[in-house]
């Protein structure tokens, strides 16, 4: 099944379900999480994202302190910066990037604490301890484009003005498979802190 890209028994972050908004949506409450994380600029001809990524990784294959290698998990996650969303009752919501940036993270395997994960050597790489979160959180399958991120954020903008939670950040997206994966089979998430 990975030759398909299909991730089978890779770590993800916990959570629990506290509701089912529509087939796609559900709020999730997500446990405190250790995550190693990146932001690059546009620079040159190749793309932020595997910029990122190849910073990451070399992190998580023994590019840091201990020149220990990781677990690698999923999902990964990938926020551009955007100015504040503008929602109105019967409009999407209007997201427009704020500089060409992005930034990625990786989640760490459960079983590190802040003290025993190795450091990166690399000093562009920050590790973070996010804390326990109330997150919305639209499932998709099919490409992973500007174009269809944005999309899917209208759409749990949509999902959310139907209920009583609001938006409370920033849109992120949680990728869990290989660029290789057919798209009908990937797991894509849009998701936004809630309150």
């Amino acid at each position: 099944m990975a030759t398909f890209g299909i991730n089978v028994s890779t770590e993800e972050p916990a959570y629990q379900i506290l509701e089912q908004i529509d087939p796609q949506t559900e709020i999730r409450l997500y446990a405190p999480r250790l995550a190693a994380e990146v932001t690059v600029a546009q620079s040159g001809d190749q793309k932020m994202e595997n910029r990122a990524f190849g910073k990451l990784a070399a992190y998580i294959f023994g590019d840091n302190q201990a020149k220990a290698r990781i677990e690698m998990t999923a999902p990964v996650e990938q926020s551009r910066p955007t100015q504040a969303a503008k929602i109105a009752m019967t409009a999407p919501v209007d997201v427009k990037k704020d500089g060409p940036s992005m930034t990625m993270r990786f989640f760490m395997p459960s079983d590190y604490k802040p003290d025993t994960l190795p450091q990166p050597k690399d000093p562009s790489i920050k590790i973070t301890l996010l804390p326990e979160q109330r997150i919305a959180v639209r499932r998709y399958t099919g490409f992973t484009d500007e174009d269809s991120v944005h999309v899917q954020q209208e759409k749990l903008a949509d999902s959310l003005n139907k209920t009583t939670w609001r938006m409370d950040g920033d849109f992120r997206s949680y990728f869990y498979n290989p660029p290789w994966t057919l798209p009908f089979l990937r797991r894509n998430e849009i998701l936004v802190p809630v309150k």
